[in-house]
């Protein structure tokens, strides 16, 4: 062990047995232990204010802080149909976990990783140490994801009760705080889980310290490789939650919209819908536990990165890990800056929430700062290269933050262009918006491309991975205006179900559309981190499975990119293919409900939304199954079938394809979403009911799944297959191409099976949207339409008619 790799490590080898080069391997994560559980000490904090916030002061906290009883029923509803799915979720999940805890147990009990570098038998417990890591990846992960769903699903009607009350300022900063929660729950679970696996991977090594009398290279790079598979479990829990998430909430949006504005011409959220409750829950599993799931993946997989390729280095493994825990405190001081007044402004609301970014980004700075004065004032040139890395990560994330805000906000010229697009109807406004999309791909690529560059003169590989770390150092804050999001989109449909006054609508609607813009900036952040976080994994991926040079021009290593290029392709088709086929099932139980129920279209009647909501809950747990499957067996497929080149290649064409369609995705869907809002908000080009109104609800629907299903699948997609690469890299170590060829099938055949069973029993039973549910339940919804929307009943409107041909499922 004490001759693992034989990697230089001038860090601490030129200097004397010192701080924190001497030290026990507990003190290179003091700090961000200390910073985590400071975390967690904030959400309990921030739980406690919430309340405060949106509290009648004039009134006992009990019985008027959360509003109106009916208020309160359907913030239930919305909390028990959120716990509903993702118990479903867990579960189905659970058995998944222990199966590949049990793989890895086996596997690196007989082989393990240890033996591969220095020619020895190994460690027979870097079985124990991989399964563990996994399974506490995962519990981690899913265990943010719940946290912040119970906390949103509560400060939602909290938000909606301020704006009734207080106005917009405290309904601002009391979704805001719901946000925060996620957002510290995510960094502090994350940092803490990371940091105490760390530690305890350095346990039970052959030999504590070198022959230089310093902690030993051979323990720190051990204890590294183990964390890959801290990662794998967070990645895994990650992609199945956004996958899941994401088929949820846009399966239900798709069908509420589609049958109640378009069919039934009812407003949006309207409480007679029988699927506005399931459209209000999917915003929550989709939107901040699948989020907060995604960015807890990165978080930690840029802190496993950076401290992989530290290669052993304590000084260059320490920081990362205190450049987190630092990005922490810093987030604490940027929450407080958070904070507007009433009647403002869409860019003045926007304003609001960058304060709070800017602030914690300024204050990483001064802390990177003083730690690498510390930490390097044996070799000052070296660290401050390194603090160049990590303000370049800050500045670039900052930057694709502002650019996904110009393409998606309402208050810039791409967004209103696509609401001017749908005066000649649906047609121009998707054109319009696929354009944005492609043409919002220009300048992220750009800062990721300088970020690169920039970085790689000054520290290499490893330069690159803490300008990764410094990207993500400001999450807590930087989460919680994504989290927002969701959480002021349910105090509108709250408002809105519970028939509260016009003015809390609007100003709800303010808050909402803020959201939207929040949300596809914190997507595009996502997007940026993942792309810095994959490529690194990319490079511990090669350093730890033997492989110096990668040549584009080697057939095999550029049919490793051609595959890898193809799966962000397929990974969203089938996913869009999945909200479809959902959406599918809820227009049918809609349409059903609307016909069979005498009085719900008066509003005499109540909808059965438990019904909607078991039906997403059912179809998103069953779709996740197939891209999931695909997405952790494709790279044992390459890698155990073909070999490490082979890999490498699939990972950088994936990476780069996958960050163009996330961002085009995202980007559009958003940009689609905020022109209805512009229409719905500022009255642009007649307001309501107009037919350009009525084109951009249509932009909307198809820009769904666009911006909260397959686009943010897809850095998850990229993450994942890196991290299950590292994972499995010291087994594939040395081999030559098609050397071990036959180990590859294996996973084809468990390919194979899972599309055979998802099919036969998933995909067969495909039902008709535009088959009859009966002759008197079409007859009754043909009249309701005939009624509402005459021109399209009588087949005058073209571009209706082509929407419903379009809406029609062919089969799968």
């Amino acid at each position: 062990m004490a001759t693992l790799m034989g990697f230089a490590r001038d860090g601490c080898a030129s200097l004397e047995a010192g701080y924190p080069c001497g030290e026990n391997p507990i003190n290179i994560v003091s700090l961000s232990l200390a910073c985590s559980g400071l975390a967690l000490v904030m959400v309990f904090w921030l739980v406690r204010k919430a309340s405060v916030f949106s509290m009648n002061r004039a009134s006992v906290l009990k019985t008027h802080e959360r509003g109106t009883d009916e208020m309160n029923k359907l913030s239930d509803k919305i909390q028990s149909g959120a716990k509903a799915f993702l118990k479903t979720e867990y579960k189905y999940l659970s058995g998944f976990v222990f199966l590949v805890f049990a793989v890895l147990l086996i596997i690196y009990s007989l082989d393990p990783p240890t033996g591969k570098y220095d020619n020895q038998n190994g460690d027979r417990a870097d079985g124990i140490r991989a399964g563990a890591c996994f399974l506490a990846g995962a519990i981690l992960s899913a265990g943010a994801g719940w946290a912040g769903m119970i906390v949103a699903t509560d400060a939602n009607v909290r938000t909606t009760q301020a704006a009734d009350k207080q106005g917009l300022s405290v309904a601002l900063r009391v979704a805001f705080t719901g946000g925060a929660v996620m957002g510290f729950t995510v960094v502090g679970l994350g940092l803490f889980g990371v940091s105490l696996f760390f530690f305890l991977m350095t346990i039970d090594r052959d030999t504590a310290t070198s022959e230089f009398g310093l902690t030993n290279p051979g323990t720190l790079i051990a204890a590294v490789d183990s964390l890959a598979s801290f990662g794998f479990g967070a990645s895994s829990i990650a992609l199945f939650a956004r996958v899941a998430g994401g088929i949820y909430t846009k399966a239900a949006d798709v069908g509420a919209d589609l049958v109640g504005k378009v069919e039934m011409d009812i407003p949006e959220d309207d409480p007679r819908n029988p699927a506005v409750i399931a459209d209000n829950v999917g915003d929550n599993v989709g939107d901040v536990a699948g989020m907060g799931a995604d960015l807890f993946e990165s978080f930690v997989g840029s802190i496993i990165a950076a401290a992989t390729l530290a290669n052993g280095d304590a000084i260059k493994v320490t920081l990362p890990f205190w450049i987190a825990g630092a990005g922490i405190v810093a987030s604490m001081i940027g929450f407080f800056a958070v904070g507007t007044k009433d009647g403002a402004s869409q860019r003045q609301l926007l304003f609001a929430l960058h304060k709070g970014v800017i602030l914690s980004s300024i204050f990483v700075l001064g802390f990177s700062a003083i730690i690498i004065s510390q930490l390097f004032d044996h070799d000052s040139k070296e660290g401050w290269k390194i603090f160049a890395c990590i303000a370049i990560g800050l500045i670039a994330g900052i930057l694709i933050g502002q650019a996904t805000e110009y393409y998606t906000s309402y208050s810039f010229w791409p967004t209103q262009s696509i609401t001017r697009a749908g005066i000649t109807g649906p047609a121009t406004v998707i054109i319009q918006g696929i354009g944005i999309g492609m043409i919002s791909c220009v300048a992220p690529v750009l800062i990721i491309i300088a970020t690169i560059l920039g970085c790689n003169a000054l520290s290499g590989q490893y330069g690159i991975a803490m300008a990764a770390v410094g990207m993500l150092s400001t999450l807590g804050v930087t989460l919680a205006t994504d989290a927002y999001g969701p959480i002021a989109d349910n105090a509108g449909g709250i408002a809105e179900m519970a028939e509260l006054e016009e003015r809390v609508r609007d100003t709800t609607d303010a808050l909402d559309a803020l959201g939207n813009t929040t949300a596809a900036t914190g997507k595009g952040f996502a997007i940026g981190s993942a792309v810095l976080t994959s490529l690194s994994l990319l490079a511990a991926f090669k350093d730890k499975a033997g492989i110096t040079t990668v040549d584009i021009g080697d057939p095999v290593v550029l049919s490793g990119v051609l595959f890898g290029a193809m799966l962000p392709f397929l990974f969203s088709a089938l996913t869009m293919l999945s909200v479809q086929k959902a959406a599918g099932a809820i227009i049918i139980e809609v349409r059903r409900q609307f016909a069979q129920i005498e009085g719900l279209r008066e509003g005499t009647a109540e909808a059965d939304s438990d019904k909607c909501v078991a039906i997403s809950t059912q179809s998103s747990v069953e779709e996740m199954i197939l891209p999931g499957v695909y997405a952790v067996l494709s790279p044992l497929i390459v890698g155990l079938l073909i070999g490490p080149k082979c890999l490498t290649g699939m990972l950088g064409g994936a990476i780069a394809s996958g960050m163009m369609l996330a961002i085009m995705m995202a980007n559009a869907g958003g940009a689609w979403d905020n022109s209805k809002k512009y229409i719905e908000i500022e009255g642009a080009c007649g307001g309501k009911g107009t037919t350009t109104h009525k084109a951009c609800v249509v932009g909307d629907t198809v820009g769904d799944p666009f911006k909260d299903t397959s686009g943010p699948s897809i850095n998850i997609l990229i993450k994942l297959m890196s991290m299950i690469s590292l994972t499995v890299a010291p087994i594939i170590r040395g081999w030559e191409d098609w050397q071990f060829w036959y180990w590859g099938l294996l996973p084809i055949g468990l390919c194979a099976i899972a599309t055979v069973l998802v099919h036969h029993f998933y995909w067969k039973t495909t039902q008709d949207i535009a088959a009859p549910i009966d002759d008197v339940v079409k007859t009754v919804v043909d009249e309701d339409v005939k009624a509402v929307e005459p021109e399209k009943a009588e087949g005058n409107d073209p571009d209706v008619k082509g929407d419903e041909e379009a809406g029609a499922v062919e089969g799968q």
